[in-house]
């Protein structure tokens, strides 16, 4: 059984979950986007068994994301569907809450607006939207790491790089969510916690 796995996950996933779990603590469904190798879904399915976790990516992440889910036979994650924010229909879901992790800062500036556009219309009331990993602040880098990290990720693909968190707060905003708190992460990296309005 083909499983990816990622050393970041492994690294960050207990950092992660510390802030999750009071955010998640009275809610019953999460939908994640871009769940990539699978790892981070079991884990916090696992360790928040009250949630149902819904993962979703592209296409050709599905299969790898599906095997780590059928491994762990977790009752509470469901199987993982297609979502490209910027060519996928989005689900018909109503989640409490949205989740995506090191994501933000690989798609182009058009697919962040099209994430935060689609969170925005199938959140619930009062639903939050966490995003993790590293940002920008008034177009600075926070750290030499994450100045390499850019440049790494604008060599692979021009599109990507880290984004601005102002940028973010501002479609967030256009989009009926607001910023509940900057949790600042290990590694350079944040969460942001919006909630929807």
């Amino acid at each position: 059984m083909n499983k990816p796995y990622s050393e970041s996950c492994e690294q960050n996933k207990q950092p992660i979950l510390t802030v999750l779990k009071p955010l998640f603590s009275s809610i019953s469904n999460v939908l994640e986007i871009g769940s990539g190798t699978g790892q981070h879904a079991i884990y916090f399915a696992e360790k928040m068994p009250h949630l149902t976790w819904y993962t979703s990516d592209c296409v050709s992440y599905l299969e790898g994301i599906n095997n780590w889910l059928l491994d762990a036979g977790l009752k509470n994650t469901a199987s993982p569907f297609e979502l490209d924010v910027s060519k996928s229909d989005w689900p018909a879901l109503r989640p409490d809450a949205v989740f995506t992790a090191n994501s933000v800062h690989i798609m182009s500036r058009d697919d962040v607006s099209n994430l935060i556009r689609g969170v925005g219309e199938i959140l619930e009331q009062h639903g939050s939207f966490v995003i993790y990993g590293p940002f920008n602040y008034n177009n600075e880098y926070t750290s030499e790491s994450n100045r390499k990290f850019d440049q790494w990720l604008k060599d692979r693909n021009p599109l990507s790089c880290i984004k601005n968190f102002e940028d973010l707060e501002v479609l967030a905003m256009k989009n009926g969510l607001r910023l509940v708190k900057d949790y600042e992460m290990p590694a350079n990296n944040r969460i942001l916690h919006f909630v929807k309005n």
